[in-house]
């Protein structure tokens, strides 16, 4: 896992060079529709959370995230006039989401398949196929796959905006995450103790809290629960106790502000506050801070802000006797129904 943590500025930079034409055909097809709906399992639904944002402030697109049960276990697919269907999926197999795919073709809507398999069931349905070209990704735990995934999201953004999409600096980004592995592994130490908690995340970084929440809950068996931080106050925050652990991603952009506000509020309530973060306030709200780049866009910032989130779950694993390489309970290709 800690390699394939390690590669992804080289992936990021060797996906986005290829996917060019694709991306462009993408957008083409997405300009043409009045919404998106997107299909996805686990991480890469997280990785649709993040096009929700993207396509929806920059491109004016309204996304959605399907319900993929109602296409395959209830046989009552809705109507799909209007959209494009995307489907995302690391190993393309998944029937479910295939299926998702296969009746937007039924239906004549475009379709777009983001995977790590150009030969598999999910790409065979799709009109245009967005081959992530990650590599083999042998670690149980999504990691590599997962960036790929957000960086052609951004670069069929990008595609729908300009003619010559371009986005050279997403490699950098990820690879000065990197640089944070020995605080990641420090602050891994410090809460190694830790048996539930809170991630928090809006906006563009609402697909982080859930994504790093994912990752908590597969490789160190902590009871995660991902908010954003709007919904957090409806309710959940009353979990907060003296030393109850809340996580959270801070990016300097319109949703700071909102993520500020809770955090302070939690850590008035006695919450041990651990954040992710490039807002000059992260450190005013806690020492516990895992920094980036202060001049990343927010939009961008997903990328970096999960790169040092892999790393803080790769080392608690570690610091929590367990093997990042066999969580329990878990195969690399999950296929459901």
């Amino acid at each position: 896992m800690l390699e394939e943590i390690r590669e992804q500025p080289e992936v990021i930079a060797r996906t986005l060079q290829a996917n060019v034409d694709s991306a462009i055909r993408a957008a083409g097809l997405a300009n043409l529709c009045t919404h998106a709906v997107i299909a996805g399992r686990g991480t890469s639904d997280n990785a649709g959370r993040y096009a929700q944002y993207v396509w929806g402030t920059r491109n004016r697109l309204s996304v959605g995230l399907t319900t993929p049960s109602l296409f395959s276990v209830y046989d009552q697919p809705p109507r799909l006039e209007g959209a494009l269907v995307v489907g995302i999926s690391q190993s393309g197999e998944s029937p479910d989401i295939v299926s998702v795919l296969g009746e937007g073709r039924a239906q004549g809507r475009p379709t777009v398949a983001i995977t790590n398999e150009a030969s598999s069931p999910l790409a065979e349905v799709a009109d245009v196929v967005i081959d992530l070209g990650a590599g083999d990704e042998k670690s149980v735990a999504a990691t590599k796959t997962y960036t790929a995934q957000l960086a052609v999201i951004a670069l069929i953004s990008e595609a729908m905006e300009r003619p010559e999409p371009d986005l050279t600096n997403l490699s950098s980004l990820a690879r000065e995450a990197l640089e944070q592995e020995d605080r990641a592994r420090q602050l891994a130490g410090r809460f190694a103790t830790m048996e539930h908690c809170a991630v928090l995340g809006r906006g563009y970084n609402q697909a982080t809290a859930f994504e790093w929440s994912l990752k908590l809950q597969e490789l160190t068996y902590v009871v995660a629960q991902p908010f954003s931080t709007a919904d957090f106050l409806h309710g959940p925050i009353a979990v907060v106790e003296p030393g109850y652990p809340v996580l959270a991603i801070a990016a300097s952009g319109p949703a700071m502000e909102d993520v500020e506000a809770v955090l302070r509020r939690s850590s008035e309530a006695g919450a041990s506050l651990l954040v992710i973060g490039n807002d000059p306030r992260v450190e005013q709200l806690t020492p516990d801070n895992l920094r980036f780049g202060q001049g990343v866009d927010e939009w961008l910032s997903p990328i970096p802000a999960i790169v040092i989130a892999q790393l803080f779950a790769y080392h608690l694993t570690l610091a929590k006797g367990l093997d990042p390489e066999s969580p329990r309970g878990l195969r690399k290709v999950t296929r459901t129904k």
